[in-house]
């Protein structure tokens, strides 16, 4: 099992999610070693986000086998998604427009203190525990590349202000603030130019130098990543990593009926 001080490990092997009016992927196959960067390809409504949440722990899959971390899934579900998390997805894990900058990384911080310290390092003095809340934001943000001094009203900067990057980059920061083993991020290019992509990928790349593994929905992968498609039947050579494994998909027959039907059960759950 990976260390974890390390990215997680991806497998998969005809693996597929099938909603109550059809397929949302079907088929998909991938092998991704730690800190690999993995790009989830394909048209939107083809059941890139569902394999996302799929592989993350956070939907049960209907065939095939997975194995993340070291966790085999459906079984172990649950361990999974202690050690991964999720940056931006739509109708899943969305900022609030209405809050600020500030008071989402406060409640962010606040539950992980909560849910993530033992009894102990609850009942350490409030200074302390403050002190380490800090460094934990101050550390992901840093990691994801957002400096609070270049908002238009710094931490106070309401979410609905932030430019399409800079939300990106805060949700990413919250994400990172549990230190995960793997880190979920859907639609990376949408809405973003050409810099702005370029930007986008590279914050991603840089999480995996630091020994995250990144799993990435996009319509077009950059070439250096571990490229997954659900858009077609037939199966799709995957590209180097730099970490020598591969990713392909075969026979995909998702329905973009399935994938919403998918992507409506995550969003209740």
């Amino acid at each position: 099992m990976d260390s974890p001080a390390h990215g997680a490990a991806v497998s998969a092997d005809d693996f597929g999610l099938k909603g109550p009016r059809g397929w949302a992927f079907r088929g998909v196959r991938v092998e991704a070693e730690p800190g690999a960067l993995v790009a989830v390809e394909g048209p939107s409504g083809s059941g890139r986000t569902c394999l996302l949440l799929a592989l993350t722990g956070r939907m049960r899959p209907t065939e095939g086998r997975a194995e993340v971390g070291g966790h085999h899934l459906p079984k172990e579900l649950g361990a999974v998604r202690r050690f991964s998390a999720l940056g931006p997805v739509t109708g899943v894990n969305e900022l609030d427009p209405a809050l600020t900058v500030a008071e989402h990384l406060r409640e962010r911080a606040l539950l992980q203190g909560r849910y993530d310290g033992s009894l102990r390092a609850l009942l350490r003095p409030r200074t302390v525990r403050a002190a380490e809340a800090q460094a934990r934001i101050d550390a992901a943000l840093d990691a994801a590349g957002l400096d609070l001094a270049t908002l238009p009203k710094g931490p106070r900067t309401s979410v609905r202000d932030l430019e399409r990057l800079e939300a990106l980059r805060l949700s990413v920061g919250l994400a990172l603030m549990s230190r995960p083993r793997l880190l979920a991020v859907d639609d990376v290019g949408m809405k973003l130019s050409d810099v702005e992509r370029a930007l986008a990928w590279e914050l991603l790349r840089s999480i995996t130098r630091e020994g995250t593994t990144v799993l990435a929905v996009c319509t077009e992968a950059p070439d250096d990543a571990l490229r997954v498609t659900t858009a077609d039947a037939g199966a799709t050579e995957g590209t180097d990593s730099g970490v020598g494994t591969d990713a392909t998909t075969t026979d995909t027959t998702d329905t973009e009926k399935g994938a919403d039907d998918a992507l409506a059960e995550a969003g209740r759950a």
